[in-house]
């Protein structure tokens, strides 16, 4: 099974965002067990740098989280292509409809999001974490 993990869940593992961070962890942990396929994408990886980077202060602290990211989840490149197609997606939030291009274009089964009402229009399923885990067990 080929998953994206969508920004809110990668951030909410990485700064332990209540009530969210149990799933978001639980969902680390599948990664680094190899149970799946999980991705983020370019564009994710720099908005995490970004906003880790303010939540830690510390440019050495970041660079050492993206590291430890970058050994559980691959990373899908987004390309112009989808940058385009986005542009024509049914999807209002531009963000989200470049994600769904990348998973379309790589033949994703899952996004895994707490924004699941923000992918209504989109090809490919997106799943809240917690659901996600049960469909795992």
């Amino acid at each position: 099974m080929k998953v994206i993990v969508d920004t809110n869940v990668v951030l909410d593992a990485l700064t332990g965002r209540q009530s969210w961070n149990k799933e978001a962890e639980e969902i680390f942990l599948l990664a680094a067990q190899c149970k799946g396929d999980y991705y983020i994408t370019a564009n994710v990886a720099t908005d995490i740098y970004y906003l880790v980077r303010k939540h830690l202060k510390s440019r050495e602290m970041v660079i050492s989280v993206m590291n430890k990211l970058f050994q559980l989840f691959m990373i899908y490149n987004t390309n112009a292509e989808d940058c385009i197609d986005a542009l024509h997606s049914e999807i209002n939030d531009y963000e989200d409809a470049v994600l769904v291009e990348v998973a379309k274009r790589n033949k994703v089964d899952y996004i895994i999001t707490r924004n699941v009402k923000d992918y209504i229009n989109s090809s490919i399923e997106a799943i809240l974490p917690e659901d996600f885990l049960k469909k795992m067990r």
